[in-house]
């Protein structure tokens, strides 16, 4: 007995040695993926408060002084195309939230013929890529009249965000339980008080999710709003970028403080949202309840 009471004590040191041993190459491997990935923002960050002399002479580690003065430069020259991307955005999350809760609702919990039938349709239209759609979607907005308007950038997001979203939705309302409906229908509630007390209130996770990779879509989205939209106060800031850029092209430092500060609703929005980003992720992928 005695033995046995000093040997327990001297092989749990010697298993917690082991774990840390076998957790550093993740820990090491983390924190290079964690380095990579900042590493361009360091470098936008670094070159945004330098001048073309310290751009040319110190091209990847700080210089003294800072010009802060760059970002004052670059926020006039982006800030109207900052504020399309927003408008854009606004609009396109309310149109496409509305509609993949809908039809996700629809899907998820009422029967009707054809059922399996429609929902196969809209998973297959994830299976086409948007290049071959470019041509075909330019001319019905051409038709349409919508080039060169803000609705030109809004509908077709709305179009194609709302097939993601039905998916996402539809799986993540599957997953809530059915007690809870019937509950609500011994109680009286009709379909749209089970809409908006039960279904709505618990799938704002995956409306979050939504609603940040349709913001995410707009901020990146480069192609389409440069073949659609010629007048520069409709242009978006992806497009605006370039056009910054080719009128300060030799001012490094304003043109990388104009990244830095599009990318900023980006990193803010991701950073206090990605809690339930993950949350409706998970939530609305098949298998995932």
């Amino acid at each position: 007995m005695s033995a046995a009471t000093i040997e327990a004590p001297s092989r749990q040191p010697r298993t917690r040695v082991k774990r840390r041993r076998s957790g550093a190459p993740i820990h090491i491997a983390l924190i290079a993926i964690v380095a990579v990935g900042l590493l361009p923002y360091l470098f936008v960050l670094t070159t945004s408060v330098k001048t073309n002399e310290q751009f040319a002479t110190s091209y990847w580690a700080p210089s003294f002084p800072l010009h802060f003065e760059n970002y004052a430069t670059a926020w006039n020259q982006i800030a109207p195309f900052m504020l399309v991307s927003v408008v854009v955005a606004a609009i396109s999350i309310v149109g496409i939230v509305a509609l993949s809760l809908l039809s996700g609702y629809v899907f998820a919990r009422f029967q009707f013929p054809g059922r399996r039938f429609f929902f196969t349709m809209v998973i297959a239209l994830l299976m086409v890529p948007s290049i071959a759609s470019l041509i075909p979607l330019f001319v019905m907005m051409r038709d349409l009249g919508l080039l060169n308007t803000l609705w030109v950038l809004i509908v077709p997001r709305i179009a194609g965000g709302a097939v993601l979203g039905t998916i996402l939705m539809k799986t993540f309302i599957e997953g809530i339980p059915q007690e809870l409906f019937d509950a609500a229908r011994v109680d009286g509630a009709g379909a749209g008080r089970l809409f908006r007390s039960i279904m709505l209130p618990l799938s704002l996770p995956v409306v979050g999710t939504v609603s940040l990779l349709t913001v995410i879509g707009v901020w990146n989205d480069f192609f389409w709003p440069l073949l659609t939209v010629t007048d520069n106060a409709l242009k978006p800031v992806s497009v605006g970028l370039l056009f910054f850029r080719g009128q300060a092209g030799t001012d490094y430092g304003a043109m990388f403080a104009g990244y830095m500060i599009a990318s900023l609703p980006l990193l803010l929005l991701f950073l206090f949202l990605s809690k339930y980003f993950l949350a409706g992720i998970q939530g609305g992928l098949p298998g995932s309840h």
